[in-house]
């Protein structure tokens, strides 16, 4: 009988001797790549009699998924998950899973402290403070306005796992806060409203906030959810936050707004290639700050995700379903 075998197709730790002790301990063979990028055929070689596979990055087509006739199961290193074709793996009877629990907590800190961050014009408080130790005097110049946060509009764009710590995180700082979210259900839609947060329609939530933070899912619906025409109904004095995937904001959109000071500035930690090439339009802008997909960065949800990947990996080695299951594939048919 063949071995059991699991494959992680990239990685971003550091390495991942922790993971390979473990699994040889059971008796689980165990290979890690870097092929993020790599042609389809290469990364096939490197998987092709895996019955696990764990992706972060890597491309997951039909087109690769329906070769791969041993895999059992194909976890995705993280909450998104746009880069597997997952009905593609239902297509072929290959459980896909994800961790949705995944930084929840380290994301939405990110976003607050980019909501902070913009309010208190942190993109141009440094270059004030250099320009007045040369001067041997304060030029504040550009850098005001500032405004208090305390009676501002925060709208949440997407309240779910992240999109409702950040109000749940928010709502003592004396914001009015307020949420789209049309496929949250009524349940935790109500207990969100018993909590002091209120639902309008995304054109509202747009035109009325003084921030606009972004938490939805990439997909057809959502991508380019902040563009041109939804950017053009923000105030002013408007800023924009996005943490959670970069094509959900029209970039050129957002560049010509924020050139033109039509919103104040914006927070923005994902980007639709990265890491962005040196011409990224928003590079050149003093409204814009900009972090490099950092917003899961901790030490505490390094080590989360890492241990929930292994529990999945020995769950399929024992016959078991993954925690967290996107498609239809419940149990093992092959």
């Amino acid at each position: 009988m063949a071995a059991f075998k699991a494959v992680v197709t990239d990685y971003i730790e550091p390495d991942l001797n922790m993971e390979a002790k473990r699994l040889q301990e059971l008796g689980i063979e165990f290979e890690a790549f870097q092929l993020k990028f790599r042609p389809e055929d290469e990364v096939y070689e490197a998987i092709k009699d895996a019955d696990v596979i764990v992706v972060n990055m890597v491309k997951m087509p039909e087109s690769l998924i329906k070769r791969l006739t041993k895999c059992k199961l194909i976890i995705r290193h993280g909450i998104g998950y746009d880069n597997v074709d997952w009905k593609a793996c239902e297509k072929y009877g290959i459980q896909f899973a994800y961790q949705p629990d995944y930084c929840k907590e380290d994301v939405a800190e990110h976003a607050i402290s980019l909501i902070f961050a913009c309010a208190r014009r942190l993109f141009r408080a440094r270059t004030c403070l250099d320009e007045s130790s040369a001067k041997g005097a304060w030029d504040f110049g550009d850098l005001f306005p500032v405004y208090r946060l305390d009676g501002k509009t925060l709208g949440i764009l997407g309240c779910g796992r992240i999109g409702s710590r950040v109000f749940r995180k928010l709502r003592t700082f004396g914001f009015n806060i307020i949420a789209c979210d049309p496929y949250l259900s009524a349940d935790r839609k109500q207990a969100l409203e018993e909590q002091g947060l209120r639902f309008v329609d995304k054109e509202t939530l747009f035109r009325t906030s003084d921030f606009v933070t972004i938490h939805t899912p990439n997909n057809e619906e959502t991508r380019k959810i902040a563009n041109a025409e939804t950017i053009g109904m923000m105030k002013k004095t408007a800023y924009l936050i996005n943490t959670a995937r970069g094509p959900l904001v029209d970039t050129e959109a957002l560049a010509d707004a924020l050139k033109n000071e039509r919103i104040a500035g914006a927070g923005i930690d994902v980007f639709d290639v990265e890491p962005p090439a040196p011409d990224f339009p928003l590079f050149a802008l003093k409204n814009a700050i900009l972090t490099p997909h950092m917003g899961w960065a901790s030490e505490e949800s390094a080590e989360e995700i890492r241990l929930s990947i292994l529990d999945d990996i020995i769950a399929a080695f024992r016959g078991q379903p993954a925690r967290c299951i996107v498609n239809s594939v419940k149990t093992y048919t092959k």
